[in-house]
């Protein structure tokens, strides 16, 4: 076989500087060495291991991991945040590294959008390229899996290099691809071989297959021919319905039936259908032909395997550069997913900060200094909520560690929130030191811990014999064990689960001893005597949880400075406990408190709390009152600006609308006139009448057109003082403002039977309103003059008249009685004349038969409410009787 026609390959010698598996970018979180970087803890690898994964456990590092999964675009970032296996910096200046990173992707996202990068398009290559290592042949789809990543890489690192010439915060994004080896040749090299759409080699892959497949196609042409001259011989001389070529058993063949086999001396049987009745035989002029397809077919699929054998190899002779730039995309697809992160829950960028010298650090600055800061997985419970869930947001918290503090001892009550508080500060220290933002406000500035450890929750183990005690004291040990000045130690509920006094005596020791050997190390207790080891320790901050003395209920607020009580009898007589045992209980705290110092410090920070409460309500309340008012001005400033203007637009708005109404009303008009006039000299005597007719309907269209909508009244009047009659349309509010008639009058219960439907219900009067009336300057006792006497000139001065209303008898307006029974008749009438607007007409067909129903029209109108006056049938009203309604 010839070498491959693959004129587009360049060679490349691009330095890999390190393989996916040595990056240095990825420590491990979920492996808990990442957090740990001095070389005393070698010594104690078991220790170390221990706790630092029991730290990972308790703060639920891996459920704030999970929390990035849905912001990835590649598989390999959805793994590795599944995992917790995301990079977290092993100094403070690959912390700081990183969130730069994510600040940088933010940057980028506000130029593009992330999906636009197609970091979804790169898909994870290590098992195709561990199989081109293993010396298995790769598969065609397997190779185009490699050249679209390697595009879709490559296409990336432009778009985000044009980014960062147009923005420089993007440029720590390109830094992470910068030396990454493409593998362009490559990528040439299979695109050169394969259609990625088709998934099928070449033609142009090697010389010899080009050969052979124009050679095969030219065979497979020739024994075409002469199989469908066969085939067609055989139908003509009766051997077959139609002319058939088909495959059997990898040949060529024609079909004919099993009684003229004779018509193929020669022949070869290959298949015969089910029945029996046909065969597939191979003509002896087409055996050669199908040997040399068969050969054909065997060189052709022998050439593709070399080829795929040749790409296999480059593939894996490209391994190290290939997995790096996957680590490389990896890297950078966590980047956009913290930023993504970052912008779900409103965070912002953490200052880290490095261990101050104890001498000449200033003693007012603070370590650590959060603002509002809530913890994230409580936070993204309910980000990730309904709207409609009612679910409550975690109370905000702020942590402030005066630089000289080493110890923190946090007091108060149960359920107060000091364990919130240690795993709030333990998972935003692993937050910055990964890199992400912190769900908190302004500019959070804490140190870079190289360990955080923490000592949470009830350890006790019965497979190793732990009580709670011993659990405690375990951990303990370990975290003595492995901690450094440059670490952060959560450690709650010291040494409780044993005798009060040893237990204060063994905390206090522990805490001491932990003052010179760590860099911030917050504790928990119930035992105030801890609270007093700031009166001789300047290392040494106290800080209590509030609690509301009003409604005996913490409010998660830290008092930073303070010191704070349990509680614990207050909440018991809140709560209803037998009162016998509380005077007791008193009785023993004051046998127990070192004379009465501690009540009056108690009362003095009581009084103090609240008043350090109202202060803080009033300032609240003050800066809202006044954003809310500047935001007033300058709302009400704007809109004082653009009032003019926008009156002015829609005044000239208005106007135009009004003068093309009037252009439309008019030309419609005239062209109605002209043609009224114009079948005016050809209607004949008889259809004088429905012409005239006709057009006083055309005319109310117009008019009905062009007719001002706001007439309509904005608010009927007189609600209270309106009495239903029998037979009137109202609407009934009662329910729901459905539409109804009135069957009885209100009577003395001032309640009225309505009709809705099929269905008669008795409701109050308050409940029934009339229906919408329109204003109109129509007299009801006007006189109108016949249709048969209103010229079409008299017409027109009248439609420009818009105090005369113009009578005109449409379908809307006309109600035909003819062929009712009286009580049908009768009820129809009451429902048409309740249902009409004030000042209308209505146009009623009775005919003339017996007279009963006309007798009756006649005289309901004459009794009837809403009818001011009524005109008797005549030939001027076309034979219908007119009632004229108020």
């Amino acid at each position: 076989m010839n070498t491959l026609s693959l004129h587009l390959l360049i060679p490349t010698a691009i330095h890999l500087r390190s393989s996916r598996a040595a990056s240095p970018s990825f420590p491990r979180a979920s492996s808990p060495s990442s957090l740990r970087i001095t070389s005393s803890s070698i010594l104690r690898a078991d220790d170390s291991q221990s706790i630092e994964s029991q730290t990972l456990e308790v703060l639920e590092w891996r459920a704030l991991c999970n929390q990035l999964s849905p912001f990835a675009s590649t598989s390999m970032g959805l793994s590795a945040t599944k995992t917790a296996d995301i990079p977290v910096g092993n100094s403070p200046e690959e912390s700081r590294s990183l969130l730069d990173e994510t600040a940088a992707a933010l940057a980028a996202m506000e130029a593009m959008e992330p999906r636009r990068l197609g970091l979804s398009e790169i898909l994870d290559l290590s098992e195709i390229v561990e199989r081109a290592m293993a010396g298995q042949l790769l598969t065609l789809r397997e190779l185009c899996a490699v050249r679209g990543t390697l595009m879709a890489a490559s296409s990336g690192f432009e778009k985000l290099r044009r980014a960062a010439n147009s923005d420089k915060r993007v440029t720590p994004l390109v830094k992470i691809l910068e030396g990454c080896d493409f593998k362009t040749t490559l990528e040439h090299k299979i695109g050169f071989c394969i259609d990625s759409n088709t998934s099928v080699i070449l033609d142009r892959a090697s010389e010899d297959l080009e050969i052979i497949r124009s050679e095969r196609k030219r065979n497979m042409e020739t024994l075409d021919s002469l199989l469908k001259k066969v085939s067609t011989k055989i139908y003509r001389a009766g051997g077959i319905d139609r002319p058939t070529v088909t495959k059997r058993r990898s040949r060529m063949c024609v079909a004919i039936r099993a009684i003229r086999k004779r018509l193929l001396p020669g022949g070869v049987v290959l298949s015969v259908s089910s029945s029996g009745a046909t065969c597939y035989m191979e003509p002896k002029e087409a055996v050669e032909l199908n040997n040399m397809e068969v050969r054909h077919a065997y060189s052709e699929k022998a050439e593709e395997m070399a080829i795929l054998s040749i790409l296999t190899s480059e593939v894996s002779a490209a391994q190290r550069g290939i997995l790096h730039l996957l680590d490389r995309i990896l890297q950078l697809d966590v980047a956009f997913a913290r930023a993504s992160h970052a912008k779900w829950m409103n965070g912002v960028y953490p200052k880290l900060t490095k261990t101050l010298d104890m001498d000449d650090g200033d003693c007012t600055s603070l370590a650590v200094d959060i603002d509002s800061v809530q913890h994230p997985l409580l936070l993204g419970s309910v980000l990730g909520s309904s709207p409609n869930s009612g679910s409550l947001f975690p109370v905000p918290i702020d942590i402030k560690v005066e630089s000289r503090s080493k110890v923190v001892v946090i007091s108060g009550p149960n359920t107060g929130g000091k364990t919130a508080l240690l795993k709030t500060l333990g998972l935003v220290s692993l937050m910055s030191k990964s890199g992400m933002y912190l769900p908190a406000k302004n500019r959070p500035r804490l140190p870079w811990f190289d360990l955080i450890l923490a000592d949470i929750g009830d350890p006790q183990s019965l497979e190793q014999s732990l009580s709670t005690f011993s659990g405690h004291i375990s951990r303990i040990r370990q975290i003595l064990n492995i901690a450094s000045e440059n670490s952060l130690v959560l450690l709650d509920e010291i040494c409780s689960g044993t005798d009060p006094s040893e237990g204060v005596a063994l905390a206090t020791s522990i805490l001491r001893y932990i003052k010179n050997r760590v860099n911030v190390a917050v504790v928990s207790t119930h035992y105030g005597d801890l609270s007093r080891l700031k009166d001789n320790e300047t290392r040494f901050q106290n800080a209590a949880m509030e609690f509301s003395m009003e409604t005996l209920q913490p409010t998660f607020r830290v008092l930073w400075g303070s010191t704070g009580e349990s509680n614990a009898l207050r909440v018991a007589k809140s709560i209803g406990f037998n009162g016998r045992i509380l005077e007791n209980a008193h009785e023993w705290r004051e046998r127990l408190k070192p004379e009465q110092e501690v009540e009056r410090k108690g009362s003095l920070f009581q009084s103090l709390v609240e008043e350090r409460i109202k202060l803080n309500l009033q300032a609240t309340k003050a800066a809202a009152l006044h954003r809310d008012l500047m935001n007033l001005y300058r709302e009400l400033e704007h809109e004082s600006r653009d009032l003019e203007k926008r009156e002015k637009a829609l005044l000239k708005k208005e106007t135009q609308k009004v003068q093309e109404d009037l252009i439309s009303a008019k030309s419609k008009m005239q062209k109605l006139a002209a043609e009224f006039e114009s079948q005016l000299e050809t209607v004949t005597a008889d259809e004088y009448n429905s012409l005239i007719l006709k057009t006083e309907e055309a005319v109310a269209d117009i008019i009905e057109d062009y007719c001002p909508k706001d007439l309509l009244l904005t608010e009927e009047e007189g609600y209270s003082d309106y009495s239903p009659q029998a037979g009137e349309k109202v609407i009934v509010t009662g329910l729901g403002g459905k539409l109804g008639t009135v069957v009885e009058e209100p009577g003395d219960d001032e309640t009225v039977l309505v009709q809705q439907g099929k269905m008669r219900v008795r409701v109050n009067r308050k409940d029934i309103a009339p229906l919408p009336r329109t204003k109109t300057t129509e007299t009801p006792n006007r006189s109108l003059r016949s249709k048969r006497q209103v010229s079409m000139k008299e017409l027109g001065s009248v439609l420009q008249m818009q105090s005369e209303p113009v009578r005109i008898q449409t379908s809307k307006n006309t109600l035909d009685l003819r062929g009712m029974r009286v009580e049908e008749a009768i009820y129809q009438l009451d429902m048409a004349v309740s249902g009409r607007e004030s000042g209308s007409i209505l146009f009623i067909i009775h005919g003339m038969g017996t007279g009963v129903i006309k007798e009756l029209v006649l005289e309901r109108l004459s009794r009837h409410s809403r009818v001011s006056r009524y005109e008797q049938a005549n030939p001027m009203n076309h034979g219908c009787t007119v009632a004229y309604i108020k």
